[in-house]
């Protein structure tokens, strides 16, 4: 009898450790998806682990993949599969200027000095890759023709990053449309919207999902500004809300509370929480006072809203709060320098990041707004588009020259290594299945061990 209880014993811890073995395989196996602008979350942090932190244009690439057109929308993935959009130039258009002109809200016209784009027609493309091997799986025209509104010359009519769930596709280009498509790239329905103003520069807010619901801020430099909400499967609107606001180019977040998740979104006039199924006001506080364009970083409940020109601002807003929160404990704290114009901040860890368009940084700490280093440099004077990543204690920062500096996260300022593809990079990284994606001028990398 005791010679049959060891044994069993035996065989059952062997059992155990064999089933845990296969667990633990099994969960090695699980690919990571990165489905929207700044992955899981919209935060530009990922929890996968083995990636690499070396890298060059023949280094540790998997594959690359050449890329017609000119897109500053991230690659979004998910299980096998790549997608992102691209803007094609097509013919002139006799009789139209390059650059449109805008009421503004105090009443003046308006119009870029650097706006291209408005005299052309255009063609917009939602394109998917395999994401093993980086063929391209299909491309669907999504829009072909002229446009409402013109561009930055720097900037791209393909700058919304699409969105899934994973059934779905969602891509936006503004005035041109909200398209979705299923993984085979059947179009499913399309929402037109007629006319948002971009003060002539172009879009670059990227839809956010939540339950049933697509949702996109619609903000117009007319003041004619909304967010709506589209049933993911048959696009029929869910909800609206005008919003007194000027342009914003700043994709909102979502803030999950003790009792409830909320929808923030930025700009110069207010920043506002909505009720993401209904679109019911929750709470709104004085706003930035300068253009939104960076998208706000959440931990918890905390939810830090930055812009960088014409005035650097960093406010720190707890969530949960109701009707006008302006001058109240809900804002934790607030920090006026290192903020950029255009990347948006991140926060890992314990710390916010702030970066500005030059590549100088400041370490905050999230709670308490604790300054812990401010004016660091990475080692090449620079400029940044591309908004930093985060995973394994590691930050990513990609400059316009196609250069990666890999950053120590926390406290002490530490550039590990600098990476460099030799190609001009304006989108942001992707990461997935222990893989970095980063979408070049004229390619899309795979990074991997």
């Amino acid at each position: 009898m005791r010679i049959f209880n060891r044994i069993s014993t035996a065989f059952i811890i062997c059992f155990l450790f064999a089933a845990a073995l296969l667990n633990s395989t099994a969960a090695a196996k699980v690919s990571s998806n990165w489905p929207q602008w700044r992955g899981p979350e919209g935060q530009g942090v990922s929890a996968d682990t083995g990636l690499p932190v070396e890298w060059s244009n023949t280094k540790n690439v998997k594959w690359k993949t050449a890329l017609a057109g000119r897109g500053h929308s991230s690659p979004i993935v998910w299980g096998k599969k790549i997608f992102l959009t691209t803007a094609l130039d097509g013919e002139v258009i006799p009789g139209r200027t390059a650059g449109v002109t805008h009421k503004l809200s105090d009443g003046t016209d308006f119009v870029h000095p650097d706006a291209v784009g408005a005299n052309l027609k255009h063609t917009f493309k939602v394109i998917c890759l395999d994401r093993d091997t980086g063929k391209i799986l299909w491309e669907r025209l999504a829009y072909g023709g002229p446009v409402y509104d013109s561009r930055h010359k720097k900037a791209s009519f393909a700058s919304s990053t699409p969105a899934t769930d994973g059934k779905y596709v969602f891509a936006f280009f503004g005035s041109e449309g909200l398209y979705a498509y299923d993984f085979k790239g059947s179009l499913l329905w399309k929402q037109q919207f007629s006319k948002l103003g971009t003060a002539s520069v172009g879009y670059g807010v990227s839809p956010i999902l939540f339950e049933n619901l697509v949702i996109l801020q619609c903000d117009d430099s007319g003041l004619n500004s909304f967010i709506v909400a589209f049933d993911k499967k048959t696009g029929k609107e869910a909800w609206r809300v005008p919003r007194k606001v000027d342009v914003t180019w700043s994709t909102p977040v979502l803030v999950h509370t003790a009792t409830r998740t909320e929808l923030v979104a930025s700009a110069a006039e207010a920043i506002i929480s909505y009720d993401p199924l209904t679109g019911k006001e929750l709470w709104r506080h004085k706003g930035l006072e300068s253009n939104a364009v960076p998208s706000p970083v959440v931990s918890r409940d905390l939810v830090v809203v930055t812009s960088g020109y014409p005035t650097k601002i960093a406010l720190a807003l707890r969530a949960g709060g109701s009707g006008d929160v302006t001058g109240t404990s809900q804002l934790v704290w607030s920090y006026n320098k290192g903020t950029a114009y255009v990347p948006s901040p991140i926060l890992y860890g314990d710390y916010v990041y702030l970066m500005t368009d030059r590549g100088l940084l400041t370490c905050l700490d999230a709670k308490t707004g604790k300054l812990e280093y401010e004016g660091a440099r990475v080692p090449k004077a620079t400029t940044f588009t591309a908004s930093p990543v985060a995973y394994e204690g590691k930050i990513l920062l990609t400059s316009e020259e196609g250069d990666t500096y890999v950053l120590k996260a926390g406290p002490k300022h530490e550039v590990i290594r600098t990476n460099s593809l030799g190609e001009p990079v304006y989108a942001s990284p992707a990461i997935a299945d222990g893989k970095i994606f980063i979408r070049g001028e004229q390619n899309i990398y795979c990074i991997g061990n």
